[in-house]
């Protein structure tokens, strides 16, 4: 598939009335949107995708989640305080080991349709 300069330009400049129109009522309000960006953001860190991904397979305490990522426990404990306070996971306490996996099916969800848009270029001709 070659680059075509001139595809991302107009070359009639038409506005579409309906199509503004159906937009401007639908469009979300500045606040919902800048939630959804941070939202997504949380989820352009490698660290914190890599810890997602790995809760998505199984519930890990911090100190496993320290192995597996080759980190101290005091950077993954960071890391998983933000994607706490973002609701992406949750914890529960197991004596002295506290327990972590995703908040619900939601962020699992999300990860597994990233996972399939990028592995569609894999299955492509």
């Amino acid at each position: 598939m070659g680059y075509d300069e001139n595809i991302d330009v107009c070359t009639d400049d038409i506005v579409h009335e309906q199509t503004l129109q159906h937009v401007r009522t639908n469009m979300l309000n500045d606040q919902i949107v800048n939630e959804l960006a941070e939202f997504f953001r949380l989820f352009g860190d490698a660290t914190r995708l890599r810890i997602l991904y790995a809760l998505s397979l199984s519930e890990m305490c911090v100190c496993d989640i320290s192995e597996f990522l080759d980190m101290s426990q005091s950077a993954v404990s960071h890391q998983l305080k933000v994607l706490r306070q973002s609701r992406l996971v949750k914890y529960r306490r197991e004596g002295r080991n506290v327990f972590y996996s995703l908040d619900d099916e939601h962020i699992q969800q999300i990860i597994a349709i990233g996972l399939k848009h990028i592995n569609e270029k894999y299955t492509e001709s």
